[in-house]
């Protein structure tokens, strides 16, 4: 049971987290700008998921290197937003690629798989 949690919950996390960062693009489609200008905006401010989305691809396929991606993401996040010095609310945002990133590495030294028996 706890193999299963620890498999699945590293990967629903930054699904999530990603859904909750996608929301905040969604101000874009205020203004009175034409529809260009606006699916340019959008897209601008999704770069930081689409990046992220590239990672959890990365890590559903390969744990160790998507963890450790994860966590890389998450150290230049805070040097980014300046989350130590001014913008503790940062840190809600990329707190969960943080613990993700943790968590698939956990789940491949815990319960790596052997290669000579059958999966499970």
């Amino acid at each position: 049971m706890i193999s299963k949690i620890l498999y699945w919950f590293p990967r629903i996390l930054p699904i999530l987290s990603l859904l909750f960062m996608t929301l905040f693009s969604f101000d874009v489609f205020g203004g009175d700008e034409s529809f260009g200008p606006k699916m340019l905006g959008f897209l601008i401010h999704n770069i930081p998921v689409l990046i992220l989305t590239a990672i959890l691809i990365i890590a559903w396929k390969w744990e160790v290197a998507g963890g450790a991606l994860f966590i890389l993401a998450s150290i230049f996040g805070t040097h980014f937003f300046h989350s130590f010095s001014g913008n503790p609310g940062s840190l809600l945002v990329i707190a969960p690629f943080l613990l993700a990133g943790i968590l698939f590495i956990f789940h491949t030294v815990f319960y790596r798989r052997n290669p000579l028996k059958k999966n499970e």
